[in-house]
């Protein structure tokens, strides 16, 4: 990382399978080392982004598209069987420990700080959790962390529940600069033109989740939470304090994708992206 002594953070957005979006940005910064400091990622930006910490390019289009079929992987009869659209032990253990090794020991080494987002479900507040090493611990704050509500069972870890972090905060910079990080680059999955619309689907959200009311409450303001933050992360980056990353345009997957050659494209996006901001990106590190 080319410095002047500030430390940089690095600020993932979620939206699960728009994430190869950012897998494709992260892929870059390893092909260039340009590492952050600390990262903070929120649901897919905290499953895709430690792969940042332990250094694997690559890895994430490599088990994305060779699983994105699998129905223990995601799938609606995932789903009905187990309460999780994504398979919790086959995403959280059986990928990361046997079929697609997640690098524990470059993990635990590397000297940058890995964050990740959850929700409380019982304040629907954000709880921002630091993991340096990977135990089974760690991949249940991750799972909580990537947990959509109604989609998803609450994660239990220390007696509390947690759900998705974008619930209660979705691109989580003013807590980064709040821990000293004044310098950061920031990843969103969405266009310029996208603003948040209202949560569609609250009686089915006031249904399922009627043991979580701070949860619900949180969902119907979202959009104005997300919006305004939104418009804060673009007063920063005109301010020169951020450095903004995001698609030109509305990327071809969604939150669930199962098709590989879609998922390519919206990997490819983030790269071509990465790339063509890479010189922007130096001087940005330099100053």
């Amino acid at each position: 990382m080319i410095l002047t002594g500030e430390k940089v953070g690095l600020v993932l957005e979620g939206g699960a399978m728009r994430g190869l979006f950012t897998a494709g940005v992260l892929d870059v910064l390893m092909q260039y080392s340009l590492y952050p400091d600390a990262l903070i990622g929120v649901s897919a930006g905290a499953a895709f982004g430690c792969n940042l910490k332990s250094r694997q390019q690559g890895r994430v289009l490599r088990y994305n598209k060779r699983f994105c079929k699998d129905p223990r992987y995601c799938s609606w009869r995932s789903l009905l069987f187990t309460g999780d659209l994504f398979g919790a032990d086959f995403c959280y253990r059986r990928l990361p420990e046997e079929l697609d090794i997640f690098d524990k020991e470059t993990f635990h080494s590397s000297p940058l700080d890995f964050y990740m987002v959850c929700t409380d479900t019982r304040s629907g507040e954000a709880v921002y959790k630091k993991c340096n090493t990977v135990d089974e611990n760690t991949y249940n704050w991750m799972r909580a962390s990537a947990s959509m509500p109604i989609v998803s069972r609450p994660v239990y870890i220390g007696g509390k529940s947690y759900l998705d972090g974008a619930i209660s905060d979705a691109i989580p910079l003013k807590f980064f600069e709040s821990i000293g990080f004044q310098k950061n680059i920031v990843v969103l999955t969405q266009e310029a033109a996208y603003r948040k619309k209202p949560q569609k689907g609250m009686f089915l959200i006031r249904k399922f989740l009627h043991k979580y009311p701070a949860v619900i409450q949180k969902l119907q303001t979202r959009h104005i939470a997300y919006n305004e933050t939104l418009s804060y992360v673009e007063e920063q980056a005109q301010k020169g304090n951020v450095f903004l990353i995001r698609p030109d345009k509305e990327l071809p997957v969604d939150r669930i994708c199962h098709d590989p050659d879609l998922l390519q494209a919206a990997y490819d996006a983030g790269k071509k992206k990465a790339e063509e901001l890479l010189p922007f990106l130096k001087e940005f590190l330099r100053k």
